[in-house]
């Protein structure tokens, strides 16, 4: 099983990933993963993490998907993405950057396990 690579460093603004360049908000899942570039969906703060923002980690094969909210809990994720990955039978959890990332790492132990994350407000 791929693994997915584990969060080595959250702070304000920046995130360190094994295999990956630092950068600031991060898309993950098995194999692997790359920044997070809002623009390709339409992503905002409001209404929040798009649908089509998560179908990446859907293709890559994610059984649970762990989305975060930023450090100030501002990132909203719209109730349509959260029906696309429960009608794909995917488990969800969504938390602030600090617990999304614990608990990412937690399930990347044992899960195939793809997460958002945004590392500022």
């Amino acid at each position: 099983m791929e693994k997915s690579p584990r969060v080595t460093h959250i702070a304000w603004g920046r995130m360190e990933v094994e295999g990956l360049q630092g950068g600031k908000d991060f898309k993950l899942y098995p194999g692997g993963g790359r920044e997070w570039d809002w623009t390709e969906h339409g992503t905002r703060h409001d209404p929040g993490i798009q649908p089509g923002d998560v179908q990446e980690l859907l293709d890559h094969g994610c059984t649970v998907v762990v989305l975060s909210r930023g450090m100030e809990l501002r990132l909203k994720t719209m109730p349509a993405t959260l029906q696309a990955l429960r009608d794909a039978g995917v488990e969800v959890h969504v938390a602030e950057t600090t617990e999304a990332v614990a608990l990412y790492n937690r399930l990347a132990e044992t899960e195939r396990v793809g997460g958002l994350f945004h590392s500022t407000c």
